[in-house]
């Protein structure tokens, strides 16, 4: 069994949203003593129509049950937004706490669902991290196939294969069509192969909108489709000022490296060290371990990239509250050299509070010139993220 490290508070009512498959209900089945809390199932159609037709009866028989259970858990609760007029009461009341599922909030939003108006916490569950999976944690198979739970519990290569071709067939794509998030499934499936060609990379939404036969703000709604599922999420660049950083282009990254090789067909493909797909790869991956354990530690930082007009880049740049800016460059190489912190060196002494690290595969930590070269787990926890 994997301890996930998420950990919410049971002193109120909260929501806990995550990508279909990231294991809400396992989390909240081994949270929760059975006598502890009553058990709604969206999924389960009988009990989607019988909440869907009636969501007062969920107020009916809370008021019958003697004891009252400390906790009502509803899984998938935007298959029934009504149902959150009926928990606001109850917990007005302050009779019971709610603990509600669901892959997204958009379909509340669309419903002019106000999220209980803060009365309940809202918490994301992501794939495994590197932390929870502690001995059992391998990086190249995390590379290759990521670690979606279900991923990580299959027992060969081509098990795991098998299940993200499902996973992308079936959710990314059905899935998201059947709940009308949008109303046309063909130039979505195509924009999802394009999506996970370019994750990592600049967004250009003329050009993906060409690529796939949409128009530019049609494609702009997939990608927010797929920020709001926590399927992926935008990297903005950069900038003191706001609206600078809103007038240029984000990168975008999926949130699973297995989900974007099984996206863009590279499965059967390699994955070997010293390629330029094993670096993108390693990328992406320490890009969304450090967005994961940073939501899962709830300490605010914001993390971007930085990118200068002649195309000098790096990776990463988080502003840390209350701590130096982090400016960070990912290297997938086995041996850090001063090569590999040249841009690092340019950038930082036009940044005021700010040091500077690069995250790599080198087993070794060093100090090389003004750059902090840390092992990528290490430097995960240096820059108070693990």
């Amino acid at each position: 069994m994997v301890h996930r490290i998420i950990s919410p508070l049971k002193t109120r009512s909260f929501f806990l949203f995550g990508a279909r498959g990231t294991g809400k209900s396992t989390f909240l089945r081994q949270f929760f003593k059975p006598e502890e809390a009553l058990w709604i199932d969206l999924l389960d159609i009988e009990q989607e129509d019988r909440y869907a037709r009636r969501p007062n009866e969920l107020a009916e028989h809370l008021q019958a049950l003697h004891p009252k259970p400390s906790w009502v858990v509803v899984d998938e609760i935007q298959k029934v937004p009504r149902l959150l007029d009926v928990i606001h009461a109850q917990i007005e009341q302050g009779s019971v706490h709610f603990a509600m599922t669901g892959s997204s909030a958009r379909k509340l939003k669309r419903q002019s669902t106000n999220l209980l108006a803060g009365r309940a916490s809202i918490y994301d569950l992501f794939p495994f991290t590197h932390t929870e999976l502690a001995d059992a944690f391998n990086l190249d198979s995390a590379l290759k196939f990521g670690t979606l739970p279900a991923v990580w519990a299959c027992p060969g290569e081509e098990e795991k294969k098998a299940f993200l071709r499902a996973y992308a067939l079936t959710y990314l794509k059905e899935e998201i069509w059947a709940e009308h998030w949008i109303q046309n499934l063909d130039p979505f499936r195509r924009f999802l192969e394009v999506a996970a060609q370019c994750c990592g990379e600049l967004i250009n939404f003329t050009n993906i909108a060409r690529d796939v036969g949409a128009d530019v703000k049609t494609v702009q709604s997939y990608f927010q489709i797929l920020e709001d599922t926590l399927v992926g999420f935008l990297l903005e660049p950069f900038h003191q000022s706001l609206r600078k950083r809103q007038t240029q282009a984000p990168k975008f990254y999926l949130f699973d490296p297995g989900v974007k090789r099984a996206l863009n067909r590279t499965l059967n493909l390699d994955l070997l060290p010293g390629t330029y797909d094993y670096g993108k790869a390693f990328e992406h991956f320490v890009v969304a371990e450090a967005l994961r354990l940073s939501s899962y530690r709830q300490n605010d930082f914001r993390f971007s990239y930085l990118r200068t007009k002649d195309g000098a880049e790096i990776d990463l740049m988080i502003e840390r509250p209350g701590l130096p800016d982090a400016l960070i460059e990912i290297k997938s190489s086995a041996q850090v050299s001063e090569q590999d912190t040249r841009t690092l060196e340019k950038f930082l002494p036009s940044m005021k509070n700010a040091e500077a690290f690069c995250l790599s595969r080198d087993p070794l930590a060093k100090q090389i010139g003004s750059v902090k070269a840390l092992p990528w787990r290490d430097g995960l926890r240096a820059l108070g993220i693990a």
